[in-house]
């Protein structure tokens, strides 16, 4: 089965708008037109050897579709400490802490995924939040989606709400670093397999944490390429609107535009 890039463009505006919070008190995202933010989600930011400071910060979103109310999306960014993680590079595993038998994941991200909540000074898990939101609703469908270390996330969410809320989400992830160990990645691609991870192929990022340490990526690859199209650095093959640029050539051009920093000089 193809990936429907036409979602993947979609999705990627949900998780475009996870990184802009308006400025509003409390929290508000400028969610997608048709669809209604129903809950903020909040986690401790990742905690490094360069900035030990966590923050409780908002992450991303819940939303809901307007018509049919029946569509829920959840969107989580990344975070700048991406960076300090891959300087830090000591890849730690844990067991994986919610499914049993679920093999190991890395320890960071499995930390900021367990402090996810949908309040700032607590709260309940965003996969308790959903089990409420969607159980009274006949034919709810669930779409998860993130970028970077959001990516991460996103894949020990639906894992999560496949394991204990009997739902089967669809998941499309951008520029995911690896998340577990293959008996974590036997475990996801079993139970979710309704997953596109979109990697670009000179993103450092999607490497990370060295495969040789025990590492895996879950199913399934659908690879873009940055290379000539926009500037070879670390930042610019990760970024997310690195991401949905390449993909709207794909899909015929026009609507998303590099970042100014990341376009190739003119020949």
């Amino acid at each position: 089965m193809a990936m429907d890039i036409q979602n993947a463009l979609r999705l990627g505006q949900f998780a475009t708008a996870a990184y802009n919070p308006l400025p509003t008190n409390p929290v508000s995202y400028p969610v997608p037109l048709g669809y209604q933010q129903v809950q903020v989600i909040y986690g401790n930011d990742l905690a490094t050897d360069i900035n030990l400071v966590t923050a409780n910060v908002p992450f991303g979103f819940i939303a809901r579709s307007a018509a049919p109310a029946n569509e829920f999306v959840v969107a989580i960014r990344g975070t700048e400490s991406i960076w300090e993680w891959i300087q830090d590079a000591r890849f730690q595993r844990v067991t994986c802490p919610f499914v049993d038998g679920g093999g190991e994941t890395e320890d960071g991200f499995t930390d900021v995924y367990m402090s996810l909540k949908t309040a700032a000074a607590g709260g309940q898990r965003v996969v308790d939040v959903l089990r409420g939101l969607m159980g009274p609703i006949q034919g709810a469908t669930l779409s998860i989606t993130g970028h970077s270390l959001g990516s991460a996330l996103a894949t020990l969410l639906a894992v999560d709400v496949a394991e204990h809320n009997n739902l089967n989400p669809s998941v499309i992830t951008f520029a995911s670093p690896f998340v577990g160990d293959p008996q974590f990645v036997r475990t996801y691609n079993a139970e979710v397999p309704d997953t596109w991870r979109i990697a670009n192929f000179v993103d450092a990022v999607t490497k990370l944490p060295p495969s040789f340490w025990g590492f895996d990526h879950v199913d399934q690859l659908f690879q873009v390429n940055s290379l000539l199209k926009a500037k070879f650095n670390p930042v610019c093959c990760h970024i997310l609107p690195t991401y949905m640029f390449l993909l709207g050539q794909l899909a015929g051009g026009g609507n998303f535009q590099l970042d100014p920093l990341c376009r190739q000089a003119a020949i």
